[in-house]
């Protein structure tokens, strides 16, 4: 028996932990690109590490929830982009208010992606979310933008991981 030794895809070559990844963006991008980020006065924060939050409010920007992008590769594989979602404040209550109850189940949101994603290059695209598994942010199900729609529900060749971030 030999210990350690990693598996290759047999369509691309790669490791097989490179197919089934997250990449977690830390903040939206309009938050990490203003002056004081999440540390804004009157800034709201699920967790006070924005690497953990699921949620987060910042003055004068967006109330933001954090979801998963997933993208499926040809051969049954599948890596996540864990993004955040500009919502509507009242949606950020209504999401306060189920997150650990058993509503969480049925939540559903829209909003606009708020981190730009390579190599696609969607940013402030709209999206659909729904909870697909309790245990996880909500996914990224749908949206009425033709491209993304095609991404969440398509395909893709094994060579788009090459475009992501290690």
């Amino acid at each position: 028996m030999v210990f350690g030794k990693r598996r290759n895809c047999g369509m691309c070559g790669e490791t097989l932990p490179a197919h089934e990844r997250d990449v977690r963006f830390r903040l939206p991008d309009p938050v990490l690109n203003s002056p004081e980020q999440h540390r804004a006065e009157g800034s709201w924060l699920s967790d006070p590490d924005p690497s953990t939050a699921t949620l987060m409010q910042i003055p004068n920007i967006s109330p933001f929830v954090r979801a998963l992008l997933p993208v499926k590769l040809q051969g049954g594989h599948e890596f996540r982009f864990g993004v955040w979602i500009a919502i509507h404040p009242d949606d950020l209550q209504h999401a306060c208010r189920v997150w650990n109850a058993p509503e969480y189940a049925d939540l559903k949101l829209t909003g606009f992606l708020a981190n730009k994603i390579q190599p696609w290059g969607f940013f402030a695209v709209p999206v659909n979310l729904a909870v697909l598994n309790t245990e996880q942010t909500p996914y990224c199900v749908s949206s009425p933008d033709e491209e993304l729609n095609d991404v969440l529900t398509g395909e893709w060749p094994h060579d788009i991981l090459a475009s992501l971030p290690s």
